[in-house]
């Protein structure tokens, strides 16, 4: 009766072509999903937008077997036979394409099943779906059989409402689109709370605490008194042979002719009968081949002991016979295996590691078997994925060797040594071997032997025959799958009087109405079912006596069994001329099954059947399922336990698990042993009822623990089942399983889809599977997943290989075409929001210089007074001046140098040419344009020297340069003859008004000729505006600040100083010259301070990615400047190419700043250095600056002072506005690099974003800037001057109130280092954390897009995401994902992002939205326009390839 050893095994082709085989439930477990789903009213639910081209399906293989539906119950998958309800749930017509809320507590899971329609039409049973029993109170209901009357009626479940708790402020929203709305309906459903809340609490520490569920006070608790040790009849006496072989020598010299084996084709006629002599001889001959004849480099290639693998298929039992008894009789220990069929078989590479720790190295099969293995091109088998190297050795007879007369193989008497191994594979994907010894084996075959009652020569069974000369008819799976009716068909013919099968068998048979007239069962005396342990099997028997019972089948002889890899057979229902008591059923209750009690309840049931009493010569006992295994109560389930010498002895070569399994030692609740002998574990959970009969209600493989609840995969998957899957699940083929998400089991459930299924029909049949689950178990689904047909993973008979698709779905290989997340329900542990604690007032705070006992945090960089004399620095107060005072002194000092795309210098300015070519600009403004001073000029121009020219030209006549991109508010507009061309275009005039245009001058156009010495108005105070200065923040808002002539002459002074930079510096500079401290650099620092700049306009760098290293080593450059978006085009694009590279070298370097207005990226600046390190970049030299709208320029790194250092911050306690500085490389830590030096003349201070006092050293808050390069202002079109005060003269509300700051916009701390600077002080070094305007305000802390998109997060979920942003909408959180990939494998990744994000944040995610590579904008920084990305998402302009709006 061993589950590996005798059975044929698994699925079913349709009949006719029309047939998925469906699970026969109780009508009752029907019923009770109807009635719950009857309770909800439908309501509309957004359901996912997805482009057309993901929705074609992938094909069904055509090579694929139409069969593979049903799974072995060894991997936990299931089988429900079971006619589907009559009246299933018809759809309304008026329902609206997505459910209700009611269904969001669901959460999804998965495991194998097989479904099939009834051809007749009539009402069946329906599948029973998870449920529970009780002690003294249920035991009611556990009721005697009334024999052929499967009917039972049962009230429907009103449904349980539970879900999350989820506030959300639902506003009017105000962009007009369909992802608006859809939006809109995601908040309606999360709007309505449906689960009661739990219990709350918060510890504001640094630790963010998990909500720690309470187990509910009301919960059922068992009552009963605590259970004893079952004992089974002793075992008879009697004159058993010493061993296996020995009764196999017997009958094989005295009985020689006696039929031990027939096998039967695919078309069910007798191939072979092998006979007890015919065993005896051929095992003898394989038994003495494989001792004497096989050889390695002279050496007997097996020793006593040694594992051999079996490998034969299902269809060929003869084979494996003979193989498995030489094995025994040459002291070897067979492995049996399946048939491998391709290199990737699912679980394949697991059970080659068994192969391998068990020492494998042989492999026994047929010559047909061996032909059809995968071959290399040596002809020789291959070697599959993780298996050890094997000989294969063939046994048909031609390859055997006749022993000579006088060898005999060692008979022993059975001993504890190991017999055989059979392999299990666990819940986690993991395969051991279970080793089974002689004395097990021959124990097994004696108490099988008693509880069937076998005598000699009688039956049709298993591993028992050979002990009592049984004749054994073995029915192929292939001959099941062509005819269904086979096996009964042999039992007519053979005049059987035992059959072993499976459920699915009996319910195949009811199928095939055609052959059942002329057939008759009068002959069975026992009809063992395998697998009545299942909690489906109930309704096959039902269903098969009802209509077998009038060809002669006695209701007595359904013999439901239990067994177990570890125990073997546990418990067997006895006919009653053995002895046994009547057959009982119980009807429990899902809600107490979940506590693991027995109840009984009116709402979901499960029925289950007794498997019988316990085999003779065993000790049974119900244990806790967790911790010390106490015994249970009469109440309570438990994993039953056995004592007995029939069981299997050890997982082989694992000692550690082999304790917990094989050698448990229950105990009393007063702590003592119930036996002195050990108990094996048998997996199976279940309780002894009336009678000292065994339920079974599940096993220990598919149990999953959600919150305090127990649940079990095969009951969820048969409530699945139970919502119409005759019109979406191909097959029947549904896995659930578990997941471990943020400390709790969460489920998941994937369905195979029906290839005509509709988008629409097949998210409304989510959305019911998921109302089910809810209503009939209580528990929320996670993720619920439909994968196109046939691509789940098989098992060997064609199951779904459970283990395998969890792993896929973990890594993101799953592939499915639609998924349903449902976090928002599930996910009921997340710390909860955090509460403002009340401020400390500001006189118990400030004491001196300290605040709450810190050091306050301030800074500064170096005096400027100190540095240089002031006669200087009053002479360079006017830019333009500077420029002539330079063209008169040194007019031939070359200033810009402008490269292309190859190199080459594509135009030069020295003082002197500059200056002349501002001076014609500066007449044609004024002669032209006829300006007057204080006019804006919008400077409209690619990077280069024009633009330069252009800048000093409207300085010169006293107008206000504004750089652009595109044109601004201005009097007039200064640009090439290209881009006047363009603005002049049809194109530019469909797009804007062209009457609109202020003034356009083409400044190529103008004369060269000598020019009047220009009007210069006397040059005002140094206060009066320089030039506008715009740029688009990451927030998405166009600011231009306004800077005077003193700020900028600052600026340029205290950049030179830090930088050491003299008219004898060359410095390369990549940057976009439009804004920001990359303007300065471009247009005004080397006027001021006279050094050669070698311009490389970023774009060139598309054409040729390595120009900027090249120049910078062409000319030596020490100090160079770039951007994010430019060390990052160096790194991917130059990475692998080091050939482009030659003859660059980078020694020169002493500083390479990358210019920024955000948190320095560490990782992008330590790959950058790493790469080209071997090019001789100084592992020092890559350092970051910071600036932001109110000062262009804060910090800087510079030539001198110490290197930047790096701190690692507690992630965790930066959502709470704190600095928790730890160790490199300790959980949560998030690496923070200091932002370059502050400049000379920049102090800096750090306040408190609400009470605007100052904080102490290390404390996060706002960054507040005071210095004399300060812009003085915004420039705004709409005149909002309210912001200006706000950001530009801001005081402290205590300690420092008279100096006026500038606010920066962004978080940050100060740290005093142990690193002195330039001056001898100890150094504090300045962190920026992020900009304050992008930073989420989730559950009452503040989150860092950054940090969810990058580091541990979203980028690294799946290597198909290419890029990620985050933003939020309406308390909503969103995550958009570039996929760079397969659009087959997009939602793979909604998962995995919704997971990471839970893990890492504790953030449940609303909207996951996946778009092709390129979709999120990023600026000329590197930065990502998060705002632009929302507009874009909610004007529905993104094209997305699919959005998931997780419930």
């Amino acid at each position: 009766h061993h589950p590996r050893l005798c059975d044929y095994r698994e699925s079913l082709e349709s009949c006719n072509g029309c047939f998925c085989c469906c699970y026969f439930c109780a009508d009752v477990h029907t019923e009770a999903v109807q009635a719950a789903l009857a309770k909800y009213k439908e309501r509309k639910m957004p359901m996912p937008s997805k482009r057309r081209s993901v929705l074609t399906h992938a094909s069904v293989e055509a090579y694929t077997p139409p069969d593979t539906s049903s799974a072995s119950e060894d991997e936990g998958s299931l089988q429900r036979p079971g006619r589907l309800a009559s009246a299933p749930l018809q759809s309304r017509p008026s329902v609206e394409p997505w459910p209700d809320p009611a269904i969001q507590g669901s959460s999804t899971s998965s495991s194998a099943s097989s479904t099939s329609s009834h051809p007749g039409g009539q009402p069946a049973a329906t599948p029973s779906a998870a449920a529970a029993l009780a002690g003294p109170a249920a035991l009611a209901r556990v009721g005697q059989y009334s024999c052929g009357d499967p009917s039972r009626q049962r009230s429907p479940a009103p449904p349980q409402t539970h879900l999350l708790i989820f506030s959300l402020p639902v506003t009017g929203v105000p962009v007009n689109s369909r992802v608006s709305s859809k939006i809109q309906q995601l908040l309606n459903t999360l709007k309505r709370p449906k689960r009661p809340p739990l219990k709350e609490f918060f510890v504001d520490d640094f630790e963010e605490l998990l909500e720690v569920q309470q187990p509910d006070p009301n919960q059922p608790k068992p009552e009963g008194s605590q259970m004893v040790v079952l004992r089974g009849e002793p075992l008879a006496e009697g004159s058993w042979p010493p061993s296996l072989l020995a009764a196999l020598q017997q009958w094989g010299t005295t009985q020689p002719r006696a039929p031990c084996l027939t096998a039967l084709d695919t078309a069910g006629k007798a191939v072979y009968t092998l006979t007890y002599g015919k065993l005896w001889s051929r095992s003898l001959k394989l038994a003495y081949t494989l001792l004497n004849k096989l050889t390695n480099k002279n050496e007997p290639l097996l020793k006593p002991g040694d594992r051999v693998a079996l490998v034969f298929p299902n269809s060929d039992p003869v084979m494996f016979m003979v193989a498995f008894y030489g094995c025994l009789l040459a002291e070897l220990v067979p492995v049996p295996i399946e048939v491998p069929l391709t290199r990737k078989d699912a679980g394949s590479q697991q059970v080659g590691f068994l192969l391998g720790s068990c020492g494998v190295s042989l492999a026994l099969t047929t010559d047909a078997c061996q032909k059809g293995l995968p071959k290399a091109q040596t002809g020789e088998v291959v070697t599959f994925k993780g298996w050890p190297p094997l000989t294969w050795l063939v046994i048909d007879g031609k390859h055997l060797t006749k022993p000579p007369k006088d060898w005999h193989p060692a008979m022993q008497d059975a001993g504890p040594q190991t017999a055989y191994i059979e392999y299990k594979t666990s819940k986690e994907g993991s395969t051991v071997g279970v080793a089974v010894s002689h004395v097990s084996l021959l124990a097994q075959c004696q108490a099988l032997t008693q509880a069937c009652g076998y005598s000699e020569g009688k039956g049709w069974g298993g591993s028992p025959s050979i002990l009592n000369r049984l004749h054994v008819v073995s029915i192929p799976y292939a001959l099941m799958k062509a005819n269904p009716l086979s096996w009964i068909q042999k039992v007519c013919v053979y005049k059987a009087q035992a059959a072993l099968v499976k459920s699915r068998d009996m319910h195949w048979s009811l199928l095939a109405q055609r052959g059942q007239r002329d057939v008759s069962l009068s002959s069975l005396r026992l009809l063992i079912v395998a697998d009545g342990a299942n909690p489906w099997s109930i309704s096959s028997c039902d269903a098969f006596l009802n209509v077998f019972q009038a060809k002669g089948l006695r209701p007595e002889v359904i013999c439901p069994c239990a067994s177990s890899p570890e125990a073997l057979t546990v418990a067997i229902r006895r006919p009653p001329d053995l002895g046994g008591p009547p057959p009982r059923r119980a009807v429990l209750s899902m809600s107490g099954l979940s506590h693991g009690v027995i109840r009984v309840d009116k709402l979901s049931v499960l029925t289950v059947q007794d498997v019988g009493q316990v085999m003779p010569g065993a000790n049974v006992c119900v244990v806790k399922v967790e911790g010390t295994p106490h015994l249970c109560k009469t109440d309570e389930v438990g994993e039953i336990c056995v004592d007995s010498s029939a069981t299997a002895t050890a997982y082989y070569g694992l000692l550690g698990i082999t304790k917990n399994v094989f050698e448990t030692v229950p105990v009393t609740a007063g702590g003592a042993p119930v036996s002195d002998r050990p108990f094996t574990r048998t997996g199976l959970l279940g309780f002894i009822g009336p009678d000292d009969l065994v339920f079974v209600v599940g096993k220990l493989d598919g149990l999953m623990v959600v919150g305090f609840r127990r649940h079990n995969a095969d009951d969820v998957v048969a409530t699945a089942l139970a919502v119409e899957p005759m019109k979406f699940v191909y097959r029947g083929r549904i896995a659930v399983f578990s997941v471990t998400v943020l400390h709790d089991d969460r489920i998941v459930l994937v369905a195979e889809q029906r290839p005509d299924a509709s988008e629409e029909d097949s998210f409304q049949w989510m959305s019911r599977v998921l109302q089910a689950i809810d209503s009939i178990h209580q528990v929320g689904v996670y993720c619920l997943a439909l994968v196109p047909a046939n691509t789940l993973p098989k098992a060997p008979l064609g199951g779904i290989h459970v283990s395998e698709a969890k792993q896929r779905f973990l890594e993101g290989m799953l592939h499915p075409c639609n998924v349903l997340m449902c976090p928002h329900a599930c996910v009921t542990n997340l710390p909860k929001p955090r509460q403002k604690q009340p401020e400390v007032g500001p006189a118990s705070m400030i004491v001196g210089n300290l605040v709450a006992g810190k050091r306050i945090a301030q800074a500064s960089g170096r005096e400027l007074s100190h540095l240089e004399d002031s006669e200087q620095a009053r002479k360079f107060l006017f830019l333009p001046d500077v420029l002539q005072w330079r063209a008169h002194t040194t007019p031939e000092h070359p200033l810009f140098l402008l490269l292309n795309a190859k190199g080459t210098v594509t135009s030069t300015a020295t003082c002197v040419q500059l200056h002349k070519k501002a001076e014609r600009v500066a007449a044609a403004l004024m002669e032209k344009a006829r300006l007057s001073s204080g006019a804006h000029v919008a400077l409209v121009y690619p990077p280069g020297v024009d633009l330069i020219a252009a800048f000093y030209g409207c300085l010169y006549c006293g107008c206000v340069p504004v750089t652009v991109r595109k044109s601004a508010c201005s009097a007039c507009v200064l640009t090439t003859q290209a881009i006047m061309r363009l603005l002049r275009s049809k194109e530019a005039a469909a797009t804007v008004d062209a009457r609109t245009w202020p003034t356009i001058l083409d400044t190529d156009d103008i004369p060269k000729k000598k020019v009047a010495s220009i009007f210069r108005p006397p040059p005002p105070s140094p206060d009066v505006l320089a030039y506008l200065d715009f740029s688009v923040s990451t927030t998405g808002i166009l600011a231009g600040v306004k800077m005077s002539h003193a700020a900028t002459s600052a600026l340029c002074r205290s950049i030179k100083l830090q930088c050491e930079l003299y008219p004898s510096r060359q410095i390369a500079i990549c940057l976009d010259p439009y804004c920001g401290l990359g303007f300065a650099l471009w247009c005004l620092c080397s006027v001021y301070s006279g050094h050669q700049s070698v311009l490389v306009p970023p774009p060139e760098l598309e054409t040729n990615v390595s120009l900027w290293l090249w120049a910078v080593s062409q000319y030596k450059a020490r100090v160079t400047f770039c951007s994010y978006s430019v060390m990052e085009m160096c790194a991917r694009g130059l990475g692998a190419q080091t050939a482009a590279l030659r003859g660059v070298n980078l020694s020169c370097v002493r500083t390479c700043m990358v210019v920024a207005e955000e948190r320095p990226r560490i990782a992008l600046t330590q790959s950058f250095s790493k790469l080209f390190r071997d090019l001789g970049l100084p592992a020092r030299a890559v350092s970051t600056t910071f600036g932001c709208r109110v000062n262009v320029a804060i910090c800087l790194q510079g030539t001198a002072g110490p290197d930047p250092t790096t701190v690692y911050v507690d992630m965790r306690a930066l959502r709470h506005d704190r600095v928790r500085l730890v160790e490199r490389g300790s959980p949560h830590s998030l690496p923070l690099t200091e932002s370059g030096k502050i400049l000379p003349g920049v102090k800096v201070i750090i306040a408190h974003t609400e009470t605007r006092g100052p904080l102490g050293d290390s404390h996060l808050g706002e960054i507040w800037v005071s210095s004399p390069h300060n812009a003085t202002g915004y420039y705004t079109v709409y005149g909002e001057e309210g912001l200006h005060a706000d950001h530009f003269s801001a005081r402290l509300s205590f300690g420092d109130t008279q100096t006026v700051w500038a606010r920066t916009g962004f978080l940050g701390f100060l740290r005093r280092t142990e690193l002195t600077d330039a001056s001898g002080e100890r150094h504090d070094a300045l962190y920026v954390v992020g900009s304050l305007d992008e930073t989420l305000e989730l559950r009452g802390m503040r989150y860092h897009p950054i940090d969810i998109e990058t580091s541990t997060s979203v980028i690294r979920a799946h290597r198909s995401i290419a890029e990620c942003a985050v933003f939020t909408w309406t308390n909503l959180l969103v995550v958009v994902v570039e996929l760079d990939g397969l659009e087959q494998d997009a939602l793979d990744l909604v998962a995995l992002v919704t997971n990471v994000v839970l893990e890492e944040h504790h953030l449940v995610v609303g909207v996951v939205v996946i778009v092709d590579p390129g979709v999120i904008p990023i600026n000329s920084r590197g930065e990502k326009q998060r705002m632009h990305l929302r507009d874009g998402f909610l004007a529905d302009q993104l094209d997305p390839i699919y959005v998931a709006y997780n419930m």
